[in-house]
């Protein structure tokens, strides 16, 4: 999987939001497949136009490793799922609690590219995997 500084690295060598917007589409279509039976409305994102899934899974002790599965059923938001899953997935709880996603969104120019309704497909998005960090601290395995 792409990690986030390599998104951040890419996306600073593409001038046009033409490319970005394909270079987003082709981290969409890296994604490894989402299994069928995960596209349940439990994993389904509220507040996305396009339907977005994202399974979590949680590893164990007080401060677990948070491994994110996602997808979604339209190119561009499949894209920006990869992205944050280079974001949060495979880092500790606390550690996806200190992660200002709306930085990294301003830094990657996204959040002036994104339609509204993208954009709080974004923000439903960080909230669900803040959620879920969250109860995995509070409950330990």
């Amino acid at each position: 999987m792409t990690t986030i500084q390599a998104i951040r690295d890419d996306f600073a060598f593409l001038d046009e939001w033409e490319d970005r917007y394909r270079y987003v589409i082709d981290l969409g279509a890296a994604l490894p497949a989402f299994p069928g039976e995960a596209r349940l409305d439990v994993y389904k994102v509220p507040g996305c136009v396009s339907q977005v899934w994202l399974v979590t899974k949680v590893g164990k002790g007080v401060d677990p490793v948070i491994e994110l599965q996602g997808d979604s059923d339209a190119h561009i938001v499949r894209g920006l799922v990869a992205i944050m899953l280079a974001l949060f997935s495979g880092r500790k709880a606390s550690e996806i609690m200190g992660i200002d996603a709306e930085a990294v969104l301003r830094e990657l120019g996204l959040d002036e590219h994104l339609s509204p309704q993208r954009a709080n497909g974004l923000r439903s998005m960080v909230k669900r995997i803040r959620r879920d960090a969250e109860a995995a601290l509070k409950h330990p395995a």
